[in-house]
């Protein structure tokens, strides 16, 4: 649905020449809830801005739903982009206008009738729980209230793509998790192909099916969060379940854990502890529902080398359970 080909953009020239995205290439599948995450700088909005070319490539290729955006003319790209909505960090609603007149501004801008553009409002309006605030200005709503006539603003010309630039950065946890919600209903129940940036982790582990890590304006790892789990030394599954340092005391092993899918719910560690005779210590645990399946890893310290416990390790791993030494000697 979206195919970002090998795109680079830089800033300035010179000494003061700055590249905010280096050769970057992902692919978002239709009706994917996909997850750009990365600390300030790393290049997120730009790369966001270049799918719907509000920043032009310096080189590399953008294409949605089959059209190849950076090969279009001006008159042939503004309609294209009525196919692409979206969602501003700091929303970006007219003060002078009510919420209805925001999210008729949308159409109003691609022509479509009075008439048409009321209608369509309203319905919009509805689906984010909004009808009651059709008459409102911006300056009476809350901030989650804001942000959802920005993504009905961004839904009133009906597109198949959804951006998200940092939608949920400037908004309470709690409106977060409403915001997050109705991001995956619209997801769902429309069909539309999302594509969200943000450097919360929890807004990755919340709503979407695919994620990638941007960093310094390059892709370091991406793909399905339920096949990033089970990828030893991915950096996503880390964040995924922070269990913190690691602190290792003189003759023992610290493993973790990494359950998934089926293996989430079996007995594993006390099992490990019954069929092995060992003295298992928890430090630590996280337990989560990602991408709509239960997994998590576990922290144990084991007593002994891990050279000790090789074929404990080697059974684990049999089982389908993702195992790392992450203190001790390596097994």
């Amino acid at each position: 649905m979206i195919s970002i080909s090998s795109v680079s953009k830089s800033f300035g020239a010179g000494e003061r020449r700055t590249v905010a995205l280096d050769n970057v290439s992902l692919e978002v599948a239709r009706g994917e809830m996909f997850g750009v995450v990365g600390q300030s700088g790393a290049g997120k909005s730009t790369l966001i801005r270049t799918v719907n070319l509000l920043e032009r490539p310096d080189s590399g290729t953008i294409t949605v739903d089959g059209v190849n955006l950076t090969a279009l003319r001006a008159q042939e790209l503004r309609i294209a982009r009525q196919g692409i909505g979206m969602i501003f960090q700091h929303f970006n609603l007219l003060s002078s206008r009510t919420v209805q007149g925001n999210v008729e501004l949308a159409l109003e801008v691609i022509g479509r009738d009075p008439r048409e553009r009321k209608r369509r409002a309203a319905e919009i309006l509805d689906l984010v729980g909004l009808t009651a605030k059709a008459g409102s200005y911006p300056a009476q709503l809350s901030g989650g209230q804001k942000q959802r006539v920005g993504i009905a603003r961004a839904l009133a010309a009906n597109p198949s793509v959804l951006l998200s630039d940092e939608a949920t950065s400037a908004l309470d946890p709690e409106t977060t998790r409403s915001i997050l919600e109705l991001l995956r209903t619209i997801n769902t129940e429309l069909g539309l192909t999302v594509l969200l940036i943000t450097h919360e982790m929890d807004v990755v582990k919340t709503v979407c099916d695919s994620a990638a890590l941007l960093e310094g304006g390059r892709i370091l790892e991406h793909g399905k969060l339920v096949e990033l789990i089970s990828t030893p030394g991915s950096r996503l599954a880390r964040d995924l379940f922070p269990l913190g340092a690691v602190t290792v005391r003189p003759g023992t092993t610290v493993i973790d854990i990494t359950f998934s899918g089926g293996n989430a719910d079996r007995p594993v560690i006390a099992q490990l502890a019954r069929d092995h005779s060992l003295d298992i210590s928890i430090l630590g645990a996280a337990i989560e529902t990602i991408a709509g399946n239960q997994a998590g890893r576990t922290r144990l310290e084991l007593p002994g080398t891990a050279q000790a416990h090789s074929a404990i390790i080697s059974d684990l791993r049999a089982q389908g359970l993702l195992v790392e030494v992450v203190g001790g000697e390596a097994a």
